[in-house]
């Protein structure tokens, strides 16, 4: 059972909106700029909230009338959690035999919207 409110929902689908049209207009390094200055919020949720959160970029993602890629959906996601209080990072990796890069949210060094094999077989380029 979905624990994705139509609030939540509405608030993921902004995220991804936001990171196409900063992306889109002012490229990556003002997205990275951005997140590495969006503090905390003062609103606390239980941590294990998180999981509805990230649940609710899952699914606005299902409706976006374009792919999203991992890093708009860890960009979108991390943001949306900090705005709740939860204080996830964004990290980079890459493999470099064969070639792949990926990103995804850790929250206390704990993947939250990906598998954890990701940490373990990857070398991290950044964490924002």
């Amino acid at each position: 059972m979905s624990r994705v409110t139509p609030k939540l929902f509405v608030r993921g689908l902004w995220q991804l909106i936001r990171y196409d049209l900063v992306c889109g207009t002012a490229g990556f390094r003002k997205v990275h700029a951005e997140l590495s200055a969006y503090e905390l919020s003062d609103r606390r949720v239980d941590p294990e909230a998180g999981a509805a959160l990230c649940e609710a970029i899952s699914c606005a993602a299902c409706f976006y009338w374009k792919p999203v890629r991992c890093l708009q959906r860890a960009v979108a996601g991390a943001r949306l959690l900090r705005g709740y209080g939860i204080p996830a990072k964004v990290v980079i990796g890459y493999r470099l035999r064969p070639f792949f890069s990926h990103a995804w949210i850790e929250v206390d060094g704990r993947v939250v919207n990906d598998s954890p094999l990701y940490q373990s077989r990857m070398s991290v380029l950044d964490r924002i």
